[in-house]
């Protein structure tokens, strides 16, 4: 074993996934059909939705790559987070009155009321895809940590898949068994859990240096490390005034509003106006989160005086592995297992109600209320429990770009998309099915070459120039980008038609 990690941080890491594993399968006992394992029945107060909305977005990601990109550059994403806020009090106000007032167990149910059952499906699939691909990254950033841990026990290779697989399995079991009100109440639990250990690694940095957080204040100050704001109104940056304040808000309003790992929480509560409460509420705490993780970031530059590190991810967990008090080490270590594990139950969940509302009971013709539909959904968070740790599996080892700018790439690739198809349905009255779809579809498209474009420059020389230009877009903008074009697209091909067939269609 690492001798920087005792048998006392082993036994506290340990303590805390069985300990959260065995409260997720107790809590969620006893379910009574899909209703109940999705959404909870519509039971939980808003205080616990908005923690546990706080707790699915803060993965690993959050407590490894937020502090490295401090470390590395400045507070600048602090911009971007603003604009979360804002767009989450535009999903308050637009999108959850209309998922209340149908009643609704997923957010593509929407989509089949405005424009019919293919365009749910559509969405619904789109989303599984973009969800699956984006929490597989999260659960391989948790492997960092774990793989300073185990590296001297194991083959270097087989470091990171041990560490995904335990992950993966013991997360699986209580999501499996204990549905929604498992995945809230123990996010929850592991909300508290990181940010004791954020807050515990804050105290300590301070201690460590000379003068404390006064002379790392003063340090960073000179430094340039504590600016926020940059009126930059270029495109090529991401964290900058514009591209946080105004690309923020669509992703968080595409995040919020049209992903229904976030979305099924809040239909989780107890009204309209506790989930308005949440998920305004989680914006204010993201904001509040994020100062925290970063400011770790700057008392870990001036720690470490500006030292270099091949892979921003690392800078935090070295720390935690070389400096943290014995014990502390354990929990902190917990402390990412357990954003991590929020996350990931939180999609396996989403993606199994995705599966079973939007295309097997439609396929079907059974009920929700039909107790096979109760056992199909817990197969389904099995299989997408499953592909997920399978996912992060096959995530490259090596990459030098910081996990959480990957993962929100990923999300924003088809956001825009999701958000335009709400958008289109709420702005356009002429719209019909084939103009939703065929918008997405265009939008999806767009953003392809904007998010690759770097790939795709061999494939298209003649497009090289075009290429190079968006390849430099920066991915605040994405969201931004790819609604735009969705309904612009679904707003022409409306005109392709007489608006008496969305009249008698609507």
């Amino acid at each position: 074993m690492n001798p920087t990690f005792t048998a006392l941080d082993f036994l506290v890491l340990v303590a805390y996934l069985v300990g959260i594993t065995s409260l997720g399968v107790w809590i969620g006992r006893g379910q009574k059909d899909s209703k109940d394992y999705f959404v909870a029945s519509r039971t939980i107060p808003w205080w616990a939705v908005m923690l546990s909305v706080v707790a699915s977005e803060t993965s690993a990601l959050t407590f490894i790559s937020i502090p490295g990109l401090a470390y590395v550059g400045n507070l600048g994403f602090l911009q971007v987070a603003t604009g979360y806020l804002l767009g989450r009090i535009v999903v308050a106000y637009t999108l959850l009155p209309r998922y209340y007032k149908g009643n609704l167990v997923t957010a593509y149910a929407l989509l089949e009321q405005r424009f019919g059952v293919a365009t749910r499906r559509f969405t619904s699939i789109v989303f599984m895809v973009t969800r699956g691909m984006a929490d597989s990254v999260r659960v391989f950033a948790t492997a960092v940590p774990i793989a300073l841990i185990l590296g001297p026990l194991l083959p270097h290779r087989a470091v990171m898949p041990t560490a995904v697989l335990v992950l993966g399995t013991l997360t699986i079991i209580y999501t499996f068994k204990g549905g929604m009100r498992a995945v809230v109440w123990t996010e929850i639990v592991q909300a508290g859990v990181y940010l004791f250990g954020g807050i515990s690694a804050l105290v300590i940095v301070g201690h460590m240096v000379t003068g404390g957080w006064s002379s790392i204040i003063s340090t960073a100050s000179s430094a340039g490390k504590l600016n926020i704001l940059d009126f930059y109104t270029g495109f090529d940056r991401p964290h900058t005034v514009f591209a946080g304040l105004i690309g923020g808000a669509f992703l968080s309003m595409a995040s919020h509003g049209a992903d229904q790992m976030i979305v099924q929480r809040l239909l989780s509560s107890r009204s309209l106006k506790d989930a308005q409460a949440a998920v305004i509420g989680s914006g204010i705490a993201i904001v509040i989160q994020f100062t925290l993780f970063l400011m770790i970031g700057i008392g870990l530059w001036v720690l470490n005086a500006g030292k270099t590190y091949p892979l921003p991810d690392a800078i935090f967990p070295t720390f935690i592995i070389t400096s943290m008090p014995h014990g502390l080490v354990g929990l902190l270590l917990a402390a990412i297992l357990a954003a991590t594990m929020s996350t990931h139950s939180g999609a396996i969940n989403s993606l199994a109600a995705a599966s079973t509302h939007d295309i097997y009971l439609p396929l079907t013709g059974r009920s929700a209320d039909d107790p096979r539909t109760l056992r199909t959904g817990k197969m389904f968070a099995l299989i997408w429990g499953v592909v997920l740790t399978g996912g992060a599996l096959l995530f490259p080892q090596d990459s030098k770009t910081p996990v959480v700018v990957v993962a929100l790439s990923i999300a924003s690739f088809t956001y825009g998309a999701l958000l335009g198809g709400f958008f289109l349905g709420i702005l356009s009255k002429r719209a019909i099915q084939r103009d939703a779809i065929t918008g997405m579809s265009v939008g999806i498209l767009a953003m392809t070459f904007v998010v690759f474009a770097k790939q795709l420059m061999p494939v298209f020389p003649a497009m090289h120039g075009t290429l190079t230009t968006l390849s430099h877009i920066a991915w605040p903008w994405y969201v931004l980008i790819g609604t735009t074009v969705t309904v612009g697209v679904g707003v022409l091909s409306s005109f392709t038609h007489s608006p008496r067939i969305a009249e008698e269609r609507a």
